[in-house]
């Protein structure tokens, strides 16, 4: 039988079935291979935005992986981790697990990320997600304030239908009656009968405005500090995610957050302590 000889199999030919396959197959390589770009440049926006140049220089390390160091990574499960206590969890049934093993040392119900879009025209545009895969436990911190990105001043913008401006350290804006600036580490409003009076820390839903206007306070002033919206607790997990507790425990058991995972109070108290810097985390 020639080997040059073409069958013919249901009205198709042996070369075009095979033709068929691989077409196919490079198809889906195409797809995953863009799927992953797409998700590597979301996460390094996310860094970008958040100005967390350890997590950009550790993305770029990791560029030069081998694939025995990547099969390595992705053999890390929590059954490759059965002595040490681990956290995992699952964002469809909105709980979380401390397990040591098989034993369940400690669960609670959770809240994790909405999934919602926001665009901020050339301010950007963000995907509110909590990130899947394996996390480590970082820090943890008692009463943690939150110190908003400009995401929550875009959003608090779009809910009550005014616009945004950023105000820097040492400028002014305009109320009027006086200016908005900055004082020893405050945002100050400087009347024009002379008094000036701080503003305070930052109280989601009361963020400062200014002619139709919120104002984002500049980083590392008290009006960009908001305590209790972290709750009482949280282990951070970089890049800005964290398990947290939180001040609107209705929230609990839904997809609603930002990307991190809130718990009750009281459930995270229970758990900070016995979860040690380094304990894995594993989400899916």
């Amino acid at each position: 039988m020639a080997l040059g000889k073409i069958f013919s199999y249901g009205g198709k030919t042996v070369w075009g079935l095979i033709f068929g396959f691989v077409a196919a197959a490079i198809l889906s390589v195409t797809l995953l291979t863009k799927t992953a770009e797409l998700r590597y440049q979301r996460d390094v926006n996310r860094m970008v935005y958040n100005d967390n140049l350890g997590i950009l220089n550790e993305v770029k390390a990791s560029l030069g992986m081998t694939g025995d160091s990547l099969r390595q990574l992705m053999s890390e499960t929590p059954a490759a981790a059965a002595n040490q206590p681990y956290i995992v969890v699952s964002m469809a049934d909105h709980h979380l697990w401390y397990k040591q093993g098989r034993e369940v040392l400690f669960e609670a119900p959770v809240a994790t990320g909405s999934g919602k879009e926001l665009v901020g025209g050339s301010a950007g545009q963000w995907r509110f997600e909590t990130p899947r895969g394996r996390l480590v436990v970082k820090g943890k911190d008692e009463d943690p304030a939150w110190v908003p990105p400009d995401w929550h001043y875009i959003e608090q913008a779009h809910k009550k239908g005014l616009g945004i401006v950023h105000l820097k350290t040492g400028q002014s804006i305009s109320t009027g009656d006086g200016v908005i600036t900055t004082q020893g580490g405050e945002v100050v409003k400087r009347y024009n009968d002379g008094r000036t009076v701080s503003l305070g820390e930052g109280k989601e839903g009361h963020e400062i405005t200014a002619g139709g206007n919120i104002v984002i306070p500049p980083f590392g002033t008290t009006a960009r500090r908001y305590a209790g919206v972290l709750g009482t607790r949280r282990l951070e997990l970089g890049d800005g995610y964290g398990i947290h507790g939180t001040d609107a425990p209705e929230s609990i058991g839904r997809s609603v957050s930002h990307g991190c995972v809130r718990m009750l109070n009281e459930d995270i108290e229970r758990l900070y302590p016995m979860v040690p810097i380094g304990t894995p985390v594993y989400i899916y």
